[in-house]
C-alpha cells in the first residue's frame, strides 16, 4: 500500500500546484479595476483556487500518513471541485461568446455596442440597480484620466488600441461628430442626433461617458477579454486536475486492493 500512497501523495502535490494558477488568476482579475467594481466577478476564481489548495492538502496528507478515511474524503471533494470548474469553464465561455464590438473607420480601436453582449452579463452589471455604484466606481479609480497623459495628439489617440472601458466610458460615439480637443474633451457635434449616447456625453471629468450605454457595453466588454483570459488558464488545469484524479482514483483502488490482499494472506479474512 506504501507505494500507491506515495503515488497518491506526488498527485496530490500536482493537484495543489494546479491550485497556482487558478489563484494566480484570481488575484490579477481582482486587480483590474473593471471586477473590482463588480463583486460578483471579484471573487469567484480566488475561492475555486483555495478550495483546490485545501482539498490537495487533504489528500497529501491522507496519503503521506496513510489516512485511507481522509484520501476517500480527499476524491469525493475533488470530484465535485473538478465537476464545478468544468461549470464554470462552460458557463463563463457560454456568457462572454457574444461580442458586442465593432470597427469604426479610421480608428485604432472599437466601439461597443450593450445589445451584442449576453443577456446575463448586461442583466448583472448595467442593471439600474448596479449601476450607480459601478459608475461612482469606475469614475474614482481614474482609468480616464490616464488617457491624457498618454496621448497629445488628435492623430496619436485615433489610432490607439483603447481598452473597451476607454473605448466606451472615456470619450463620446464617433457617430455624434464631436471634435477632439483631447482625449476626455469633445466639442461642438456635427451629429447630436445619431446615437442616444451623444446626448449624456459631458467633458466635465465626473461626468464623460459614464451614464452611457457605450460605457456599460465597454465595461462589459473589458470582462470578457479578461474572462476569456482567465479561462486560458482554467482548460490547461482542469485538464490536468482531471488527469491526476484518474490516476489517483486507480493508484487509490490498488492500495485498497493490496490491503485486502495482505489481510487474506494473514488469515485476517
Amino acid at each position: 500500500m506504501a507505494v500507491s500512497n506515495n503515488i497518491i501523495a506526488v498527485l496530490n502535490f500536482i493537484a495543489l500546484l494546479c491550485s497556482i494558477p487558478i489563484l494566480g488568476s484570481g488575484i490579477w482579475f481582482a486587480s483590474k479595476s473593471d471586477a473590482a467594481c463588480i463583486h460578483l466577478f471579484r471573487y469567484p476564481l480566488l475561492i475555486l483556487g483555495f478550495l483546490v489548495l485545501l482539498v490537495s492538502l487533504l489528500g497529501f496528507v491522507g496519503a503521506y500518513w496513510y489516512k485511507e478515511g481522509l484520501l476517500g474524503i480527499y476524491l469525493c471533494f475533488m470530484a465535485v471541485l473538478i465537476l464545478v470548474l468544468v461549470v464554470v469553464l462552460v458557463f463563463a465561455f457560454v456568457v462572454t461568446r457574444p461580442d458586442g464590438g465593432y470597427a469604426v473607420a479610421g480608428r485604432g480601436y472599437e466601439e461597443y455596442r450593450l445589445a451584442g453582449f449576453s443577456g446575463w452579463l448586461r442583466e448583472k452589471v448595467t442593471g439600474s440597480e448596479n449601476w450607480g455604484r459601478i459608475r461612482v466606481c469606475l469614475q474614482e479609480s481614474g482609468v480616464c484620466g490616464k488617457l491624457d497623459e498618454e496621448f497629445v495628439t488628435a492623430s496619436d489617440f485615433f489610432m490607439a488600441h483603447l481598452s473597451p472601458i476607454q473605448s466606451g466610458c472615456c470619450k463620446p460615439p464617433t457617430a455624434c461628430g464631436y471634435q477632439y480637443v483631447n482625449p476626455t474633451m469633445w466639442i461642438n457635434p456635427t451629429n447630436p442626433t445619431a446615437d442616444p449616447d451623444c446626448t449624456l456625453w459631458g467633458s466635465d471629468q465626473s461626468q464623460l461617458c459614464y451614464n452611457c450605454s457605450s460605457c456599460k457595453a465597454g465595461l462589459l466588454g473589458n470582462l470578457r477579454l479578461e474572462w476569456r483570459k482567465a479561462n486560458l488558464v482554467l482548460i490547461a488545469t482542469v485538464v490536468v486536475l482531471i488527469c491526476v484524479y484518474v490516476i489517483a482514483c486507480s493508484a487509490f483502488r490498488n492500495a485498497q486492493t493490496e490491503d485486502l490482499f495482505r489481510r487474506y494472506k494473514r488469515g485476517w479474512t
